[in-house]
């Protein structure tokens, strides 16, 4: 691999290979998404080029200018690499970057679609478009709200024991719980 160039920066110790066969493009994972990469964080770990990688195949339209649901700002009017949309509700459309943001910010566990909350057809989707979403179950002292899965707490701050397995934030428990 200490020979192989990147096919993006041109420079040699490209470690990750296009998982199509005969493809010889290489690339270093930090690289891969200046180009549209896709490496998938599950399974085989499989990576692709940017000629080669998943697409949506969502059918859906967009109605005039659609906003990402999570930034508020105008996506692509067309599904890309760079815009995506929840399979099971067709209504959630956002950039690739915002919706890898809310991954890694829910975790596994609490990772759904931003406006229907669909999980079953959602996250297997996101995987495999190469949305990396991590087993945040490991931070055993750490918990997310059950709800929103965008704050979070410490076992020992909140005052929760070690088997206290959901919490809520105030924001969605509500005045006074």
């Amino acid at each position: 691999c200490s020979l192989q160039r990147c096919c993006v920066c041109r420079k040699k110790g490209a470690t990750v290979a296009c998982w199509q066969k005969r493809c010889s493009r290489r690339f270093h994972l930090p690289c891969s998404s200046q180009r549209g990469c896709i490496s998938q964080f599950f399974g085989d770990y499989s990576s692709f080029c940017w000629e080669h990688r998943p697409q949506q195949s969502v059918e859906t339209l967009q109605e005039g200018h659609t906003t990402c649901i999570i930034c508020m700002e105008v996506v692509e009017d067309s599904l890309s690499y760079t815009t995506m949309v929840c399979p099971s509700c067709k209504h959630a459309w956002f950039h690739r970057g915002c919706i890898q943001g809310q991954a890694l910010r829910a975790g596994l566990r609490h990772f759904a679609c931003p406006h229907c909350r669909d999980r079953e057809r959602f996250l297997p989707e996101m995987l495999h478009m190469g949305i990396r979403v991590p087993n945040k179950d490991r931070h055993f002292g750490h918990l997310l709200c059950s709800s929103c899965a965008a704050s979070g707490t410490h076992r020992r701050c909140s005052g929760l024991g070690d088997t206290t397995q959901q919490w809520e934030c105030a924001g969605c428990a509500g005045p006074g719980t």
